[in-house]
């Protein structure tokens, strides 16, 4: 059991300071916070002049505000949760503002591996979930990651084709298909046409780490009925990038 006397009160105020900082509560005067930590008002006027001072907090000279500095206090953590865990959260809120089903998956060989998945709907004949494998030659995030490659490296994952056809649209020509991936690096993002499945399109982008490396796939699947091709870039890649934005600095 911890000994009271190896235990830093100081830090431990602080942090009550900040977890009274909430959705309904982000702007918060000096009585409010100390009401809502139950610290008296003097201890909460120097535990958010400390958080002022080292660029936590942000003070009008009447009410404080947190930063997005405070968010490195979870970065360390995050950076040790499984994929999965961490990017649950951003697809869903994802899935729910746009009415389509997000994915995120891994590259295992010449597969994609789904590890997490926000479904609004069915699109494809094939229950997708965790741990549902695809082709990667074929599926929006399998190019994304596929084009972080050198040709080599890709030519080893797949070899030189012709690939199977899993419909009339599917990209089966080695030549063809690397000049696609060429395309996919350049543009940053991938689309898909049908050539997974009849009737389902997906646009896709990279996920990457701090260190600016391809570690995992971002995607929006949904109904050919619901957007044609063109449509997709203008719909979903902002929200797409958004996240690949958000994401980057918390994958390792």
């Amino acid at each position: 059991m911890t000994n009271e006397r190896d235990l830093m009160s100081g830090l431990a105020k602080g942090l009550r300071v900040i977890e009274t900082f909430t959705a309904e509560r982000p702007r918060q005067s000096i009585a409010e916070v100390a009401e809502a930590s139950a610290l008296d008002r003097a201890t909460a006027r120097r535990c958010l002049l400390t958080l002022a001072h080292h660029g936590y907090a942000d003070y009008d000279g009447k009410f404080f505000t947190l930063t997005p500095r405070i968010l490195r206090l979870g970065t360390a953590c995050l950076a040790t949760m499984p994929l999965p865990q961490i990017v649950q959260p951003w697809l869903d809120a994802l899935s729910d503002r746009i009415g389509e089903s997000s994915s995120v998956s891994v590259l295992d060989g010449a597969e994609i591996v789904y590890v997490a998945r926000a479904a609004q709907q069915r699109v494809m004949s094939i229950s997708l979930m965790p741990g549902s494998r695809l082709p990667a030659y074929c599926t929006s995030m399998g190019r994304v990651m596929l084009a972080a490659l050198t040709p080599d490296e890709v030519q080893a994952l797949l070899g030189p084709g012709p690939f199977p056809a899993r419909t009339a649209q599917t990209i089966t020509d080695g030549a063809v298909l690397a000049a696609e991936l060429g395309r996919v690096r350049e543009q940053g993002y991938a689309v898909i046409d049908q050539e997974v499945e009849q009737g389902l399109r997906s646009i896709a982008v990279p996920l990457l780490s701090a260190r600016g490396r391809v570690v995992a796939a971002l995607n929006v699947g949904l109904s050919a009925t619901h957007a044609t091709v063109q449509d997709l870039p203008a719909r979903f890649l902002r929200d797409l990038l958004r996240i690949q934005a958000e994401l980057r600095g918390l994958l390792r």
